[in-house]
């Protein structure tokens, strides 16, 4: 198996509030760096109750100085919510402050809804297609250096020049796998959401990839939504609320992460059925051995160097135990075929 992450959306409970979301996460990403896990990336969303990660700089700061070792990154910052030189600044101070550990993931969509990116952007101009590369040459400018002759030359970020964290462009469709190809930086895909799209967009990356300062080989995650349980039937239960809040986002009624009760009670329309249908595809949900042995032909199937795993579920002691079950089950796995072939595979 290849390295395992984690990706943190913060999710408030029914019965929480954001201020028990955000310790739950505290306490998953010492969990995480205790099992072992590469990375632990924190989403960007805002307006949404049931999502407490609305701020990921300040969130990754509070993690950084609860760990020690585990990489903390932004899964991710939505390029068009900010200026480019407070990200700099922002992910400049992080990587200055734990040098080594950071990554900075960055999107091009403002992930949320069109009158809260109007109120981010402080604009009423919609956006442009061209304004995502031209923000990206930015950030990359306010890290590395402006080209002489630039109208921004004159700027520095501080911290950012000379504390660069390591840079991934984030995508659902090959448009931002094309990008990250195409200026040589390693690249996150969102198969937990966009299953359909995972295989193009992972050729389009590796197609149009040229080597830069940065990297020298194409190089991509894939985040992948997970439940694992000691059974299958109670996974299934505990993965019943991610399809009914899933549900209640696309109709427009955000709210708190519901119970297992909560949707086991909510009988499902054909048309619901119909759109839970795309989303399953891009989720493993079972016992150990099931979970890994997905989770492995994923990998064979992606080519993938690392797989991010994100876990929705109502109670944080089955989340904590979902990410501690897979760790586990993995590594066993990994021994098994070590033991078999001779050689020692690292999760």
């Amino acid at each position: 198996m290849v390295p395992l992450s984690v990706l943190d959306l913060a999710p408030v409970s029914s019965g929480e509030d954001a201020a028990a979301a955000l310790e739950h996460s505290t306490e998953l990403v010492v969990l995480a760096e205790r099992l072992g896990y590469q990375r632990h990336w924190v989403a960007e969303h805002h307006n949404m109750p049931g999502i407490a990660s609305s701020a990921p700089a300040v969130l990754l700061a509070h993690l950084a100085a609860a760990t020690e070792t585990i990489r903390l990154g932004s899964g991710g910052v939505m390029l068009p919510n900010h200026a480019p030189l407070v990200v700099a600044e922002q992910f400049g101070m992080l990587e200055a402050l734990h040098p080594g550990r950071i990554d900075l993931g960055i999107g091009r969509a403002p992930g949320t809804d069109p009158m809260t990116a109007r109120a981010l952007r402080r604009s009423e101009l919609p956006l442009t297609a061209d304004e995502f590369p031209q923000q990206l040459g930015e950030l990359f400018g306010y890290f590395g250096g402006f080209p002489e002759g630039h109208p921004l030359g004159a700027v520095r970020a501080v911290p950012g020049l000379g504390h660069r964290p390591e840079l991934w462009l984030l995508g659902s469709s090959d448009y931002s796998a094309q990008v990250a190809g195409l200026l040589g930086l390693r690249f996150a895909f969102a198969h937990h959401f966009s299953a359909a799209n995972t295989g193009p967009a992972l050729d389009a990356y590796v197609r149009r990839f040229r080597p830069s300062d940065e990297l020298d080989a194409p190089h991509a995650l894939i985040a992948v939504s997970v439940v694992c349980a000691p059974t299958e039937e109670e996974a299934r239960w505990l993965a019943r609320p991610g399809e009914l809040a899933f549900l209640r986002l696309r109709q427009g009624r955000p709210g708190r992460f519901p119970s297992p009760e909560e949707a086991a009670a909510h009988e499902l329309t054909p048309a619901e059925e119909h759109l839970l249908a795309s989303r399953t595809s891009g989720q493993l949900t079972g016992d150990p051995s099931q979970v890994a042995d997905g989770l492995r032909r994923l990998v064979e199937a992606t080519g993938v160097a690392e797989v991010m795993i994100t876990t929705m579920v109502h109670g944080h002691a089955d989340r904590l135990r979902s990410y501690e079950l897979v760790r586990d089950a993995v590594r066993e796995g990994s021994s098994t075929t070590a033991a078999g072939t001779g050689h020692h595979h690292q999760p």
